[in-house]
């Protein structure tokens, strides 16, 4: 298959699963609004949530932290969207080795765009949040781009958007949620265990060594993966980083390469006699022995498909329609009882949603600009600057890992801790829906017509 037609495929896939798995999430999203402000499912709601977990073998229990059973709350927060930056760390590894970062000119334009729309960003919310240290604390909330509803929202135009957007959208997204998983890992660290530290560098050395001896079962990984999320929940450093590690050290390599596997394809192929294509049922009753060389094909077709890229097939429905829709239903519920419409434009509030409507365009747009003038790198293929800008505001749509920020930045910090994350994620949701709005609005004028 010529590399254009497999580019197209590969995104053209991407995007059927982002626009069903986008319609999920706004589902789950409103239902959780719905769900924190009815009086008669109120209180089930925000009571749910605080439920304890037990995962138990004897007096040891899975889900437990610093000693503490955890609560549902946290599992969904710590635990499933481990699962989550593990199917992110998949993914940025696989564009990383084939995909549209494995180049200097595939890569370059969407890191330079993702750079902007982190650093500008922060810079909004700065100038716009009071000077309060807690406050400040959610710095990182707007920094990032939401791939599922962005792509769903490009989705929606179907073949107007030429697709050199597409891809520059989806590349800084993955670039996006790279640069989240540093800022968590730098900025979101609690009390150092140097015991569990010590553990989990074991787990990591572990996974290492499995590498260099060609282990290239995915159970193994995942069992050590577990293990090493446990660790790292006690020992200070965030448990999600914990997936991102583990997608890492997944081999993209196969045991004895392609070429291999698929000269064995070939071999047991031609082992079946001619059969006329044109005759319309000639059924033909196996030897046991063509039975085994079926199998043997089959077996040889599984193994060209790394464990990275198996991994991330498998997580896909888990990821997409269940994680992140419970994830969004756990987290989306803002009870706006007592909240004013003016809320959204004052304090927390209007810092985040500045942060991604304004700040993620300016900064993406202007990196984008000054490097392509610069000749450092070119606009996107069938491109016009009036459509990129247009897509640089679809960049403002921050909503899954906007939320998780936000959770980490201000879950616990004492009274104002709830009111201020109510704030923060009233700002994520009016941002990314003011984001996706005006980008519709902006993409339906300057892309070109359907014929």
């Amino acid at each position: 298959m010529p590399q254009t037609q497999s580019v197209n495929y590969s995104f053209l896939s991407k995007l059927k699963a982002h626009i069903s798995s986008s319609a999920v999430l706004i589902f789950f999203t409103v239902a959780a609004l719905f769900c924190a402000n009815i009086p008669v499912v109120k209180d089930w709601y925000f009571s749910l949530w605080q439920n304890t977990v037990s995962f138990s073998i004897g007096n040891f229990n899975f889900f437990s932290h610093g000693g503490h059973a955890m609560s549902l709350g946290a599992v969904i927060n710590d635990f499933l969207m481990a699962i989550f930056f593990l199917s992110v760390g998949l993914e940025i590894k696989r564009e990383i080795k084939v995909g549209e970062l494995s180049t200097r000119d595939k890569a370059l334009l969407p890191i330079i765009g993702a750079c902007g729309g982190m650093i500008i960003p922060v810079l909004v919310f700065y100038l716009f949040c009071p000077a309060d240290p807690a406050m400040q604390r959610g710095l990182a909330i707007p920094m990032a781009t939401d791939i599922a509803f962005s792509l769903g929202v490009l989705a929606s135009f179907k073949t107007r958007v030429p697709l050199g957007l597409k891809i520059f959208l989806a590349a800084l997204a993955v670039a996006d949620d790279l640069g989240g998983i540093i800022v968590i890992a730098l900025f979101y660290t609690s009390h150092i265990d140097m015991t569990f530290i010590l553990l989990s560098a074991v787990c990591v050395a572990v996974m290492v060594l499995a590498n260099i001896f060609k282990c290239r079962s995915k159970v193994c990984y995942v069992v050590i993966g577990l293990v090493l999320w446990y660790t790292m929940l006690n020992s200070g450093i965030h448990s999600t980083i914990a997936g991102v590690i583990t997608a890492f050290c997944i081999p993209a390599t196969l045991r004895k390469g392609t070429g291999h596997y698929l000269e064995r394809i070939r071999n047991n192929v031609n082992k079946f006699p001619v059969i006329d294509v044109d005759e319309q049922h000639n059924t033909i009753v196996l030897t046991h022995d063509e039975i085994h060389t079926l199998k043997s094909i089959e077996s040889a077709a599984d193994k060209m498909i790394s464990p990275l890229q198996d991994l991330e097939d498998d997580l896909h429905f888990l990821i997409n329609f269940i994680v992140i829709p419970l994830f969004a239903f756990a987290n989306a519920g803002i009870s706006l009882a007592g909240m004013s419409i003016g809320g959204i434009f004052s304090g927390v509030g209007l810092a985040v949603m500045l942060g991604l409507v304004l700040g993620k365009f300016v900064g993406v747009f202007s990196f984008s600009w000054a490097a392509i003038k610069l000749g450092i790198v070119k606009l996107p293929a069938n491109t016009t600057w009036k459509s990129f800008a247009s897509v640089c505001v679809i960049c403002g749509i921050g909503f899954t890992v906007s939320m998780f920020i936000a959770d980490l930045s201000y879950a616990g910090l004492g009274a104002d801790s709830a009111a201020l994350l109510d704030q923060a994620k009233l700002g994520v949701l009016v941002g990314s829906v003011a984001a996706a709005v005006l980008g519709c609005v902006l993409l339906n004028f300057t892309l070109p017509k359907e014929k």
